[in-house]
């Protein structure tokens, strides 16, 4: 998991807000299994005695937004500052993780911007809907695999 206070951007520098309330009992779970799981990839940290966490999307360079999540006892809160050119991208990333994540609970992540433009909407799914994701993602892994050793 990468982690480095001193790497995240001010929140003001993203101009526009976009935010999201999901009702769900695992809150907390589901919070610490997104960022733990982004955090791969970005820049990301978990805190267990706040449940509350941070994603910084800075995987091709500086970041181009910042995602912020906090487990209340009825609803997982996120909210993301980002440019209004990335919110439709930043918003599903997010948010189609969460959905394939609470498949069993059939999450729904609706998102509302402050600009007044219109938010994405992920979830739910099914579990066929996950399924055949998860044998897409393996194809195209093996499919690259194969490529590369063919050269």
């Amino acid at each position: 998991m990468k982690s480095d206070a001193t790497h995240s951007p001010a929140p003001a520098s993203f101009p526009l807000v976009s935010t999201a309330n999901v009702p769900t009992q695992r809150a907390a779970r589901y919070g610490k299994q997104l960022v733990t799981h982004m955090a791969h990839k970005v820049t990301g940290e978990w805190n267990e005695e706040t449940a509350s966490g941070y994603l910084l999307f800075d995987r091709e360079g500086p970041a181009v937004g910042r995602f912020d999540v906090s487990a209340i006892p009825s609803a997982l809160v996120l909210e993301l500052r980002t440019t209004p050119e990335r919110a439709d991208h930043l918003e599903h990333v997010a948010g189609i993780h969460l959905a394939r994540f609470g498949v069993r609970d059939a999450l729904t992540i609706s998102w509302r911007r402050t600009d007044g433009s219109a938010g994405t909407t992920q979830g739910p799914l099914t579990p066929d809907e996950v399924e055949a994701h998860a044998r897409a993602k393996k194809a195209a892994h093996e499919a690259a695999r194969e490529a590369g050793q063919a050269e």
